[in-house]
């Protein structure tokens, strides 16, 4: 239920309206929810809930012979679970790209991608597991679910109280002057890193399937002088777009931006493109770009954007990967019960199965943990270090090909069991729902880290979902550090302290008067 507005006068904002300035606009940048604003639709809830889980697994079904089990039965309730969250996210009346990235995860990946390998009993890797073990997954799934879906509820309830650490930090601003210098840095290790590497410039533009074949993205030295130029190029790109301008004074600083902005975008089209980087990570750089333009921070304007990348990656993903590979055949469409249940980008919830059963085979394994949390340490140094999940079930399956994934799911319950599984879904869901509502009360404050760091981790938390997390760690760090130290501290507004936030004030008041309870 949306708070009533408050504030200490309206007197106060017709002063400020006097001196040429919009009231509206400082309610809206002072975080104040108006009476009356835009109510969930009951009607669209429904039908986009009657779509994902209905209409889709029926689509999936209705042409293959299903075997009916106890695994599937609890399989439908994931879909039923993950559908609903979907359906919420892309009908709420707020912008909530943490929560739109998860539920579209879980319900494609964890949700329509089981359920088809279920009911089929069609899996895309050799390992095959029993009737239990798939029961076990499909409950570990769930168990995510409800944990992350309690946490977020939580902090839902909390939506007025400020956060000591979160909202000061998405406060921050963007300072011209790191903003710049990451330019130049960006630009000066291009100059050095690309024509230095195996293949110069040509090897931005291989495939990935080339670059595996001859050992080249396997090495742990071109994996960080990758990400080390492709993570600052994308922020500099990004950052430089979003400079505050003045409307005078800056003409040296648009002098540089028009410089410098057409050298980094040529940049990004090298470093960043979706031919030799991975899918996610391209599809990450465009949808940052996307939904850190303001005017895609509205709710409308984010539900259309939302229900098309819902579709396009429904429908498209597994096409996607064109580029990977060096002998291109022709595209050829297949039903979605046939892509979930063979395509190998779907692997997640057979790896899922493998973890079970490789942990009750060797038992929890608290030590890759540790490993994720001390991932710089080198091997050199730490003979001792934990494999990736994903290539450690690999190992254990008796695969060849190991670059495979391990969802969060079986990463925790690898740590510690269901308890652990709870307690990490639950802080998810909780970190995710209060940073969705602060960039929320951020939406009128277009050079803030919210603006450009909620995207960034919404969408790069697809990988992060998916894992394994040794392998993604590092790039996910380099990710949001580097924006911070391109912001400074949020200073006090200059605006009259007219509006008082949605947490401490109660009824609109008269200056002079006295509360009422």
């Amino acid at each position: 239920m949306k708070r009533p507005l408050k504030c200490e006068g309206w007197a106060g904002l017709l002063s400020y309206k006097s001196t040429g300035g919009d009231p509206f606009r400082l309610l809206a940048r002072s975080g104040v929810q108006v009476r009356g604003g835009e109510q969930r639709s009951v009607a669209a809830v429904c039908c986009w809930a009657l779509f994902f889980v209905v209409f889709l697994p029926a689509l999936i079904l209705q042409s293959i012979d299903t075997r009916f089990g106890v695994a599937l039965a609890v399989q439908c309730v994931v879909v039923v679970h993950t559908g609903v969250g979907l359906a919420r996210v892309l009908t709420d009346t707020s912008v909530r790209l943490i929560a739109f990235g998860f539920w579209l995860f879980s319900y494609v990946w964890l949700g329509l991608a089981p359920l088809a390998m279920l009911a089929t009993d069609t899996y895309p890797l050799g390992y095959r597991t029993g009737e239990t073990t798939a029961f076990g997954a499909a409950v570990l799934t769930e168990l995510g679910l409800l944990a992350y879906t309690a946490g977020a509820a939580l902090a839902a309830g909390r939506n007025g109280a400020r956060s000591a650490v979160l909202e000061p930090l998405l406060s921050r601003t963007l300072a011209p002057l790191p903003v710049l210098l990451l330019c130049c840095l960006s630009l000066l290790l291009a100059v050095v890193l690309i024509p230095g590497q195996e293949g110069g410039l040509r090897a931005y533009f291989t495939s990935r399937q080339a670059l595996w074949q001859s050992g080249t993205q396997s090495d742990t030295a071109h994996a960080l002088r990758v990400w080390g130029l492709a993570v600052p190029a994308f922020w500099s790109m990004v950052a430089l777009v979003h400079l505050p301008r003045r409307a005078t004074g800056d003409r040296l600083l648009r002098t540089i931006r028009r410089l410098l902005l057409p050298a980094l975008l040529a940049l990004n089209v090298i470093v960043n493109n979706p031919i030799s980087r991975p899918r996610f990570w391209a599809g990450t750089v465009l949808l940052v770009l996307l939904f850190s333009w303001h005017r895609f921070n509205t709710p409308p304007a984010f539900r259309r954007t939302a229900v098309a990348i819902t579709a396009v990656v429904l429908f498209a993903f597994p096409y996607s990967d064109y580029f990977r590979y060096d002998e291109r055949e022709a595209l050829q469409l297949v039903g979605l019960a046939e892509q979930f249940s063979t395509a190998m980008d779907y692997d997640a919830f057979q790896q899922m199965q493998t973890g079970v059963d490789y942990v009750q085979e060797n038992g929890f394994t608290p030590s890759s943990l540790l490993g994720v949390i001390l991932v710089m340490i080198p091997r050199t140094m730490w003979p001792g270090k934990p494999q990736a999940t994903g290539i450690e079930f690999a190992q254990y399956a008796g695969y060849d090909f190991q670059n495979l994934s391990a969802p969060l799911w079986i990463e925790s319950y690898l740590w510690g069991g269901p308890l652990c599984v709870v307690a990490v879904f639950c802080l998810l869901g909780a970190a995710g729902r209060r940073v969705d509502d602060i960039r929320a009360r951020l939406r009128g404050r277009q050079s803030t880290l919210a603006v450009l760091l909620v995207p960034a981790f919404a969408f790069y938390q697809l990988i992060f979902l998916r894992g394994s997390l040794m392998a993604i760690v590092a790039p996910l760090l380099l990710l949001l550090i580097v924006p911070f130290f391109l912001t400074r501290t949020a200073g006090r507004s200059r605006l009259p302290s007219l509006v008082r936030s949605p947490a401490t004030a109660g009824h609109a008041l008269i200056p002079g008067h006295r509360r009422h309870p």
